[in-house]
């Protein structure tokens, strides 16, 4: 390949050719080739111009001194006829000292070329000379640049996916034509930034169907250059007749998904102003129209920022406080499509200081002006908790234009599922996409996958001027959705796969669950359902996912046993056999040092090879007043257990005169007498003292468990998020290795209470503890927002210490948990029913849409009539190339769905014959 590529260096297959083949008959001899042409054979310079009057910006190499150098078709003779079919001569052609020297900008590189006007009596100006060849003037008047049309397409194509800047474009070309740095071209940076802002905005407005108004660009009203999503309801465009008088049972399947997100990372420095760059769109797509909204910011946006009375949302609290030094935009505001992730019409702004309710309020009551006919409104926003309290009360201050009316509407505030963990637990329950009805399964994430998309357009924009500024996002903005667009056949039909299997699978174990529990508690299970059903129809009513009641706890079993024995004295009823200590003191005091010998065990076993006198001083002090207590208890024992003394005895003269040590010497509770003595027999009331107490133990141990994973889990979001620097991390990773002990303990110590447990039920009678205290694996011990190998927030499975199973012999408390998860189970099969639902709805809304737009774009064609032939032919032909365009798009995704079936399982409550299709045919 090496010697390939130097060969090209030489005449190659033409070394020995010493006449150009060019022409018949042609003499000359064969000395130039082109780059752009295809092949590397020689021709003379007549036949080099000959080949060249159609491809004038071709870039040629001269056989010169035994090398290739470079040279121009300019350089050779050839003049560029404008106005003029190829061939033909201008007879009164107009040149002037900057037409010999006429500079175009191809994809190749910068051309220095001869041009010639026409100068006849019926000749176009010439701009329009030039555009006439596909050449784009830099100005309006004796343009001396022009750029290629096919050049300001590929930039606008490159920037979209790379993000570009122009600067690095006008570099390229730069150094396509001159990449020694000798003859370097004039600098023409400033007329390619010119043209590719202008290109920009003459595209939008053709594309979206300005050419064909006949009231022309004047008539181009706000939003009107947004493209639009076809899977949202658009009133007139894609919903059937009649949805707005869908029964509440449907309503939902018409409402429109919101996300409102804001972002930093677009900041724009205070360089710049609208009277230099006011830009050439005018609120027509994302962005709102700039007059209009910092004149409300200017009437309204005076009022404090209230703070939040949720968890400590910097976006709120610090929004007066963000810094905006040298900044004109501290970012930007957005509201996005929820389930689709377009940008929504007119809305986008800028932000001037943080994320203030003033400026997200008015881009939303923006964008919603052009949805105001739907009646159903999902709005997701990660301070929702807080935005949404007085959302209405300000909207009764703000101008008309942007007033939105709520009477008849349906408004659910949410949070996305990614912020939501961060909420208080009121929050969680009440603004939760998974427990809210008509959800499906929409994350309201959507604004963050957009931002990933535009983030690296900031380094090129922070220094722009705002007409800039606004103008490239709008550009940038409408090839995301664009993309969305072309895109939404795979997605929805990639997600609809997805969900119809997950649908199937928890709707049948949700009937699994709720059968079972209707088997053994019918009327709470009827009460739950009716409970749950009142408030997806009435959201004040009482939220029945939040707990009404509070955990058993060994505290709380010591002071009821306390209780019963203090009754009994008032009886005169007296167990005790000693003064002091009675049978509830003994056994709670016994598990109390089973406790500290753990600790003691742990703690020695923690001291490394070069622990210190003063940590072995600690050490022995605790064992010997752990040895004293231990002796003290054993001698109150041997009165309500005189059978641990044979035991001890045995156990002495087996193991020799070996001294125990205190936290090795076993108190042999009652739970442990079988382990030594199987024909051992105790005081039923001791072993139902501790039986209750371990019990109160196990409570406590799941209770710790949980509230040291919530903690980890916060710190290691913290750390993420805040912590930066090794020294930092170092101190970071130290709390949390001991919040990971804390985990590992109470998981140790809910085992040995449930050992406990398990050596008692049998003398008590007890035989369905295990429902209510089920084995604690390795696996079980994750956080509630942890699921198993594999699994989404969707299809996970939450670990049972945090459902606390008690079916049926539960007391109160696990009945509520139970409650819960029983909720929690049917709002999570029905989401799934939900977004089959949806993703059907959506498939249908996406055709009914492409096939409108297209329609609408037939309609064009005949708008304009008055314009000469030529003309009139070119709307014509653009507005049904457009129509065929959607017509192409909507049979591609039909095509696309219609080749897959679906099971009869997955339509549940769905039309079957509505239903693509799932599995290859």
């Amino acid at each position: 390949f090496l010697l390939e590529l130097l060969r090209l260096d030489g005449c190659g297959d033409y070394i020995f050719d010493q006449v150009c083949a060019g022409q018949d008959g042609c003499q000359g001899h064969p000395e130039y080739r082109c780059r752009d042409c295809f092949g590397t054979a020689l021709y003379c310079k007549g036949c080099t111009l000959a080949r060249h009057q159609e491809s004038p910006l071709h870039r040629l190499q001269h056989w010169f001194n035994g090398h290739f150098e470079n040279t121009s078709l300019k350089s050779l003779g050839l003049r560029i006829q404008l106005g003029h079919h190829v061939g033909e001569r201008c007879y009164n052609p107009v040149s002037t000292v900057f037409h010999e020297d006429f500079v175009v900008l191809d994809i190749n590189g910068v051309h220095s070329v001869a041009v010639d006007f026409c100068g006849c009596k019926t000749a176009q100006s010439p701009p329009t000379q030039l555009l006439r060849v596909w050449w784009f003037p830099a100005t309006s008047l004796h343009p001396k640049t022009a750029a290629t049309f096919r050049l300001l397409h590929h930039f606008q194509i490159l920037t979209f996916e790379s993000k570009a800047s122009a600067f690095e474009c006008w570099q390229t070309l730069s150094r396509l034509s001159d990449n020694s740095g000798i003859n370097r071209p004039k600098d023409r940076y400033e007329a390619l930034l010119q043209m590719i802002k202008e290109w920009q905005n003459l595209t939008l407005l053709k594309r979206f169907g300005h050419g064909h108004d006949p009231e022309g660009i004047s008539a181009t009203q706000p939003g009107s250059c947004a493209v639009l999503c076809p899977a949202c309801p658009q009133p007139r465009k894609n919903l059937p007749q009649g949805w707005e008088d869908a029964s509440p049972e449907k309503r939902w399947l018409y409402g429109i998904f919101l996300a409102i997100d804001a972002n930093f990372r677009l900041v724009r420095k205070n360089v710049s102003s609208d009277a230099v760059d006011p830009g050439l769109s005018h609120g027509w797509s994302y962005v709102v129209e700039e007059k209009g909204y910092k004149t409300f910011l200017n009437e309204v946006g005076k009022q404090p920022q209230e703070k939040s009375t949720c968890t400590s949302h910097n976006a709120v609290n610090l929004a007066e406080t963000k810094n905006s030094h040298g900044l004109a935009a501290t970012g930007a505001g957005t509201v996005d499509c929820a389930r689709h992730n377009f940008k929504r019409p007119c809305a986008v702004g800028d932000l001037q200081k943080g994320e203030k309710y003033v400026n997200m309020d008015y881009l939303f009551c923006s964008t919603i002006q052009y949805t105001k006919d739907l009646l159903v409104f999902n709005i997701s926003y990660d301070i929702a908790c807080q935005w949404s309290k007085n959302l209405q009360e300000q909207m009764r201050k703000y101008p008309d234009h942007i007033r939105f009316d709520r009477s008849n509407k349906f408004i659910t505030f949410l949070v996305p599922k990614f912020h939501l963990p961060a909420h208080i637990l009121a929050c969680q329950i009440t603004y939760s996409h998974n427990l809210i009805r008509g959800m499906g399964r929409t994350d309201g994430e959507a604004p963050e996958r957009g931002w990933a998309n535009i983030n690296p357009v900031a380094t090129s924009t922070r220094k722009m001027g705002p007409g800039s500024w606004r103008d490239t996002l709008d550009d940038h903005f409408g090839d995301f959705n664009w993309k969305k667009l072309t895109n939404l056949g795979e997605s929805l039909l990639r997600k609809l796969k997805v969900a119809i299997p997950e649908h199937d699978q928890h709707q049948r174990d949700f009937h699994k669950f709720d059968n079972t529990l209707i088997a053994e508690r019918p009327e709470e299970v009827s009460r739950w359902k009716i409970a749950i059903e009142e408030w997806e129809a009435d959201m004040s009513m009482t939220n029945p996912f939040g707990a009404t009641t509070t955990t058993m706890t060994q505290a709380s079993v010591r002071l009821s046993l306390s209780q019963n024995e203090a009754e009994d004295l008032e009886h005169g009823v007296d167990h005790s056999l000693h003064s002091e200590i009675s049978p509830t003191v003994l056994i709670s005091t016994g598990i109390g040092i089973e406790e500290e010998q753990y600790r003691l065990r742990r703690d020695i076993s923690a001291l490394g090879a070069h622990s210190t006198d003063l940590q072995h001083s600690k050490i022995q002090d605790r064992m010997n007043t752990l040895q004293r207590k231990v002796e003290q208890w054993c001698q109150v024992q041997l009165l309500y257990m005189p059978l641990v003394s044979r035991i001890r005895t045995t156990h002495s003269s087996s193991s020799g005169t070996f001294e125990e040590k205190a936290h090795e010497i076993n108190l042999l509770l009652p739970s442990e007498l079988k382990q030594h003595t199987r024909d051992a027999v105790c005081d039923e009331q001791l072993c139902r003292f501790e039986w209750e107490l371990h019990r109160g133990q196990s409570f406590d141990a799941l209770d710790d468990l949980r509230r040291h994973l919530l903690l980890r889990t916060h710190l290691y979001k913290f750390k993420d998020t805040n912590i930066r620097g090794q020294q930092a991390n170092m101190r970071a990773s130290a709390i949390i290795g001991k919040v990971e002990r804390n985990v590992v303990e109470a998981a140790e110590r809910y085992h040995r209470a449930r050992n406990a447990l398990k050596n008692l039920h049998e003398m008590l009678g007890e035989h369905h503890w295990q429902e209510v205290f089920p084995i604690l694996e390795q696996a079980h011990v994750r956080s509630m927002s942890e699921g198993e190998a594999g699994q989404s927030e969707g299809n996970r499975m939450l670990s049972w210490i945090w459902k606390t199973h008690g079916v049926a012999v539960a007391v109160e408390v696990l009945t509520d948990a139970l409650r819960i998860e029983w909720c929690k189970a049917r709002a999570c099969a029905n989401r799934w029913t939900e977004e089959v639902q949806l993703l059907l709805e959506e498939m249908r809304r996406v055709r009914a849409f492409l096939s409108w737009h297209a329609m609408w774009w037939d309609e064009q064609a005949d708008r304009r009539a008055e314009l000469p032939a030529a003309e009139t032919e070119g709307i014509k032909g653009y507005a049904r190339r457009q129509a065929a365009l959607q017509r192409s798009i909507q049979d591609a995704f039909t095509a696309m769905w219609d080749r897959f079936v679906v099971t009869p399982s997955a339509a549940t409550g769905i039309e079957t014959s509505a239903l693509p299709m799932l599995s290859p045919v």
